[in-house]
């Protein structure tokens, strides 16, 4: 009712003002629109997801699972890279890491859960795209974790890329992008192919092992992964081709556009630690900084914080606690890891990756 009732006002004002010339008109109509928009509290932009969590105390997260993005320890705390940007979340909302809870979600459940309410939000490897943007009506923060589905198979077969596989039987998880993304390959490669579609991960990598099919296909990840799982890794390979994009990205429901700026935000902010340099370690030093876009960002100058309506010093508390991009990255599926991912398109846009922020201000 009041963004009615502004509306109407602003429009009065307008036609009245309009009266006076372009440049006139505008200067007004600008100022006017800054003073209107400056008196509306935040609260009244708040949205029911983030009402909701606020009350609860505790924000519900969807993961999957896989050892080194999500996966409980032996006492059943969640760690790993997506699980890291749903505690930066709990630091934005309450300065607090552990006011949230995981749950593992199949493919195929997980988006019905979101938009049922089940959780506040998806972090589990969750692939943007423009039929569940704007046909099954979710949002996506930014894109996380930059990957591509891959092909593995039995080294013993002789096969070094993709086109050789005409007349390959391929495993296929159903509830995932992966289902058109390997019709389209094999299609565009005039080349025929078997699907064999199963529901359950194991079950999938079973049918691949016991030789039910020649090619395991999922995001090259999760194949680098079930090569790590299997009885003998070099025994397989995953051949060179990419045969998508897939921008892994948080996903939320219609309806809460404050919750997902909140998203948005703490993300940027992990990608903007990394920028200039700032680490869990020496983010302290920091604060004395004469630089005032660090001051902003950090929290010294608190005018960024309080116009986002969260603690001025979020962004500091997600840094000091958890790290930057480039340390969540390095310290989940990073080259010192069992799982040895090379950085790649996941680097900082100085560096030759996609990683970017827009600026804290």
């Amino acid at each position: 009712m009041m963004l009615q009732s502004l509306g109407r006002i602003s429009s009065r004002i307008g036609r009245r003002v309009g009266r006076l010339g372009p440049v006139k008109a505008g200067v007004i109509t600008l100022a006017v629109a800054t003073t209107l928009l400056t008196a509306v509290s935040p609260d009244a932009w708040a949205g029911a997801t983030l009402d909701a969590i606020k009350a609860r105390g505790v924000i519900k997260v969807g993961v999957g699972t896989a050892p080194g993005f999500f996966s409980p320890d032996s006492n059943g705390r969640w760690q790993g890279f997506f699980v890291d940007f749903g505690r930066a979340l709990a630091i934005a909302v309450f300065n607090d890491p552990d006011k949230v809870q995981f749950t593992s979600s199949s493919p195929q459940q997980r988006l019905p859960a979101l938009q049922s309410g089940e959780f506040d939000i998806l972090l589990s490897g969750v692939t943007e795209t423009i039929t569940r943007a704007m046909h099954l009506g979710f949002h996506f923060g930014p894109v996380i974790f930059y990957d591509g589905q891959g092909l593995m198979v039995a080294r013993k077969l002789g096969v070094s890329q993709g086109t050789q596989l005409d007349g390959a039987t391929v495993c296929i998880q159903t509830g995932t992008t992966g289902e058109l993304n390997i019709a389209d390959f094999f299609r565009q490669n005039k080349i025929s192919f078997k699907p064999v579609v199963i529901e359950e991960t194991s079950q999938v990598r079973d049918a691949f092992t016991s030789g039910r099919c020649d090619v395991l296909t999922q995001d090259s990840s999760a194949l680098a992964l079930e090569r790590l799982r299997l009885p003998q890794p070099d025994d397989y390979v995953v051949l060179p081709e990419r045969i998508s994009k897939e921008p892994l990205a948080p996903a939320v429901r219609y309806g809460d556009d404050q919750w997902l700026e909140t998203v948005n935000w703490v993300v940027y902010a992990t990608i903007q630690a990394e920028e200039y340099g700032i680490t869990s370690a020496n983010v302290d030093s920091f604060l004395s900084s004469d630089n005032p876009g660090i001051r902003r960002f950090l929290g010294v100058d608190p005018s960024v914080g309080e116009a986002a309506n969260l603690d001025p010093k979020f962004a500091y508390t997600i840094i000091k606690t958890l790290g930057n991009y480039g340390e969540i990255f390095d310290r989940n599926v990073g080259p010192k890891t069992r799982i040895g991912f090379e950085r790649g398109l996941n680097q900082l846009w100085t560096k030759g990756g996609l990683l970017y922020a827009p600026p804290f201000r």
